[in-house]
């Protein structure tokens, strides 16, 4: 009945690839908003990478040298999945600006997969970054929170826990890291107690400010293991 839907909604409203704007056909294609081609390249980058800023290493072990030099970070681990990088950039364009909702999908059964293939994180919550305040009201929707939804219908076992919260702060884009922390100090911060065990979701990590703000409140609240996990690395 859902396969006959989808074909039918795509008779009357045809769907594109949110890369190659090639028509979607199937209903694994429309569900997912890529096509088959773009699907088999589009996948989670491969190899070694820093078990702090979840970057590809080159000829490191285990972690990058920045991370090594500054290594004051209040998570345990983090991981990412693509590079904020030429068809990658488009793909995270077309979901958070032209809400491409069915790369949620996609974008959660890769998730899903990270998260079986690393047993310490079987029994971690998922917790999302907050969305600033207004940015629903400015956008219609919050990418990350709407991912959570996605998670929870692709069969997630983690529970999803949206306890922290953020205040009104300036603007991020253009701020330096330290710049980014001074601003988000006191403006996320946790409701109720903090599980355990923890996994941060967020959809990019640039100077890993906001990752560093959101993992310090939870290891004050309680947490004894945080980490994170950022679709794409800038």
């Amino acid at each position: 009945m859902k396969n006959t839907l989808l074909k039918v909604i795509q008779f009357f409203f045809p769907a594109s690839c949110a890369v190659c704007k090639k028509n979607l056909l199937d209903t694994d294609e429309i569900r997912l908003g890529l096509c088959q081609n773009c699907k088999e390249s589009i996948k989670p980058i491969e190899g070694e990478k820093c078990k702090i800023c979840g970057k590809p290493l080159i000829s490191e072990i285990d972690t990058c040298l920045p991370c090594r030099e500054n290594n004051t970070r209040s998570y345990d681990r983090l991981w990412t999945l693509y590079p904020y990088t030429g068809n990658y950039r488009k793909l995270l364009a077309s979901y958070k600006f032209h809400k491409n909702l069915s790369l949620g999908a996609f974008f959660a059964s890769n998730i899903i997969c990270l998260i079986n293939e690393n047993p310490i994180l079987k029994d971690a919550q998922i917790i999302p970054v907050p969305p600033r305040p207004g940015k629903i009201k400015d956008t219609g929707w919050d990418q990350v929170d709407c991912l959570m939804n996605m998670l929870k219908k692709s069969g997630v076992e983690q529970p999803v826990n949206r306890c922290l919260k953020r205040s009104k702060s300036k603007v991020q884009k253009n701020l330096n890291r330290q710049e980014r922390l001074e601003n988000l100090k006191g403006k996320i911060y946790l409701e109720g107690e903090s599980p355990k065990n923890v996994l941060i979701i967020d959809d990019v990590i640039t100077t890993g400010s906001t990752m560093e703000v959101c993992a310090s409140v939870l290891k004050h609240g309680g947490a004894q293991k945080v980490y994170g996990l950022c679709l794409f690395y800038d």
